[in-house]
């Protein structure tokens, strides 16, 4: 995949790891906007990878593909036989985490904190590469550095270990990430974005794979990215946007291809909501991915509210998606 796109120019866009948001569900719904957008899970733990339940963990639809697993954790010997146990599932891509700047990441020494210590990622991206078939892809995501860090150094510090371990590829979110005194979410919005570092990065190892993550907002910012790195990773607005994901095949991959008709990816969905009831499932597992789909639209407000109030009543099904379309349906016809 990445040497390929290497060698074609052919640019990656992908979907961002997302804790609570990218499951199974979320993955499927973007599946149906975008036949080629690389998308991954949520981070999973090597150990519970390990000694979990691993269908609830790693299972996913065949219909998902491309999707890579992100993992987190510290230990070489853990996370290649989580990175093996990868392959067996089929992933087409395994991620090793050193982003993420939680409280509960740091606890368990894997994430953001990872920055300090380069060379135990390398070791851990060095043992994930001798677990896993050549063909397989281990790649690390990153920030440009950690609390008082110097980025220049940081960053090529780790992209040189990492790349001299083997990494087929790196993924950057460019800003920082502080481990004390920001939350999560602020460690999202408050570190100042730098994005001209990761261009630098790429100068320098021009035949390794670099991709950019952070504050990327819609397609028209990804292509401007995507003239300087060879990926873009697009987050929180693929998520409360999905909308713009039936836009990417086309502006990103080119050719001939026809955006997908977003009332036909409603019923596509309903359908699939139908299975996961009938599966045990709840619906509003499905639907809470959905919110933010018809996002400027007429009927956008209603549709909103109508999963919000309905998909959580006992007994939902996917008509309350059916349903919903009705409303949008309506408003357009109004608004015509």
């Amino acid at each position: 995949m990445y040497s390929n796109s290497l060698k074609n120019r052919e640019k990656i866009l992908s979907i961002a790891p997302m804790m609570d948001w990218t499951d199974r569900h979320c993955r499927f719904f973007h599946r149906q906007l975008t036949r080629r957008a690389l998308l991954y899970t949520e981070m999973v733990v090597a150990d519970a990878v390990i000694r979990g339940d691993r269908e609830r963990l790693l299972g996913f639809d065949g219909v998902e593909h491309p999707v890579a697993l992100q993992l987190g954790g510290s230990d070489p010997e853990k996370l290649a036989e989580a990175a093996r146990i990868a392959a067996d599932f089929g992933y087409d891509e395994v991620n090793l985490n050193v982003g993420c700047p939680s409280d509960r990441v740091q606890s368990g020494t894997f994430g953001a904190c990872l920055m300090k210590t380069p060379d135990l990622v390398a070791r851990c991206v060095a043992a994930m590469k001798a677990a896993v078939p050549d063909a397989l892809p281990v790649t690390v995501k990153c920030r440009i550095g950690v609390d008082d860090q110097d980025p220049e150094q940081a960053l090529f510090d780790l992209a040189r270990m990492v790349t001299d371990a083997g990494t087929d590829a790196i993924w950057v979110h460019a800003r920082k990430a502080w481990l004390e005194g920001l939350s999560p979410k602020e460690n999202r919005d408050i570190p100042p974005l730098d994005y001209e570092i990761v261009y630098r990065l790429k100068a320098q190892y021009p035949n390794l794979f670099i991709g950019i993550n952070g504050g990327v907002k819609d397609l028209n910012q990804a292509m401007a990215h995507s003239d300087h790195v060879d990926g873009v990773m697009l987050g929180r607005a693929a998520y409360h946007e999905p909308g713009l994901l039936a836009e990417v095949d086309g502006a990103l991959y080119g050719g001939s291809v026809s955006s997908p008709d977003l009332p036909d990816v409603v019923l596509a969905m309903a359908d699939y909501t139908d299975r996961h009831v009938a599966a045990g499932g709840r619906a509003n597992q499905v639907t809470r991915h959905m919110v933010g789909l018809f996002h400027g639209v007429p009927g956008a407000r209603q549709w909103r509210q109508h999963l919000s109030i309905e998909a959580v009543r006992a007994g939902a099904t996917g008509d309350v998606l059916r349903d919903a379309l009705k409303r949008i349906d309506a408003a357009a016809r109004a608004a015509a």
